[in-house]
């Protein structure tokens, strides 16, 4: 019985090592809520569609100025948890970006798998997107200078919208100066499916290769994308530089611009450490800077 344990206590930890997306999904649950920092001011749960799950947080930097940068930032969770007000989300995103810089940040929440499917989550982000643009002039922000990030299944919703930014017309939003893609690993889903996998992405992407290539930044690429910096995880052993890498050369040769940023962080990491003082931090502000009208006050 003891030699079964621990057999199975490898092979689970063996899961957790191919796939850390999944352990952070299952840890988004018992996750720490944020407290913004001084100063900091919070619209929470702002709607964006009647569903509980369609909602934001908006945090206001301590001297809000008029026309102020906007973050748009997507939580994980392996498209089936995760929680917008998480401390791993927000909290060193808000001291750098809305305290240190004067950017207001919006944190979204979306519906989750299996009540919808992951195109309609991407459309749940695109309608926050939409409305978070038309509610920007009243909390000192300027619709015109978006910026979108995810992690995990969150950095692949908001590259789903960046290869096909006609999902984003449909429901109502304008077009945003860049984003910031932290450490997906089905950047390439079709191709993902096909090969082994983690069972979970079974439930999340289903069996209809059609459905795989609808939801695939990769194969739904449109020439036209705004500027992405695709940030992946070195310790990772299922691909997810590879495909940033593929993504990447598929970006610039439809006339697109798109970054690399491998980083030797846990896929967990790559969320929480974000805003830390560092080279990390300081990769991301220059891609940022690097926008047209995206930069804050410093």
């Amino acid at each position: 019985m003891k030699r079964l344990a621990r057999s199975l206590a490898r092979i689970f930890a063996a899961a957790l090592l191919l796939a850390p997306a999944f352990s952070q999904a299952i840890a988004q649950p018992t996750a720490e809520t944020a407290a913004p920092p001084a100063g900091v001011r919070v619209l929470a749960d702002q709607p964006y569609g009647p569903d509980p799950r369609q909602r934001m947080d908006v945090y206001l930097p301590p001297n809000p100025q008029q026309g102020a940068p906007v973050l748009v930032m997507v939580h994980g969770g392996a498209w089936m948890f995760g929680d917008k007000a998480a401390a791993s989300v927000v909290s060193q995103k808000v001291e750098h970006w809305v305290r240190g810089q004067g950017f207001i940040l919006v944190s979204v929440s979306y519906r989750f798998v299996p009540q919808v499917d992951v195109m309609q989550q991407a459309q749940d982000v695109a309608r926050a997107v939409a409305t978070a643009q038309a509610s920007a002039p009243s909390w000192g922000g300027d619709a015109g200078r978006f910026v979108l990030m995810g992690h995990s299944a969150g950095a692949h919703l908001v590259a789903l919208l960046s290869a096909s930014p006609s999902i984003a017309r449909q429901q109502g939003a304008r077009p945003w100066l860049g984003t910031v893609a932290l450490d997906s690993a089905a950047l390439d889903t079709a191709a993902l499916m096909q090969r082994r996998h983690m069972p979970f992405y079974d439930r999340v992407f289903g069996s209809d290769p059609a459905f795989w290539r609808s939801v695939s930044p990769t194969d739904t690429l449109a020439p036209g994308a705004p500027p992405m910096l695709l940030v992946c995880s070195t310790q990772r052993r299922d691909g997810s530089c590879t495909q940033a890498r593929q993504f990447a050369t598929r970006i610039t040769a439809t006339g697109g611009r798109a970054e690399v940023a491998p980083e030797d962080l846990s896929h967990a990491q790559i969320n929480a450490e974000l805003g830390l003082p560092g080279a990390y931090t300081t990769a991301v502000d220059a891609f940022i800077r690097s926008l047209p009208k995206a930069s804050g006050r410093s």
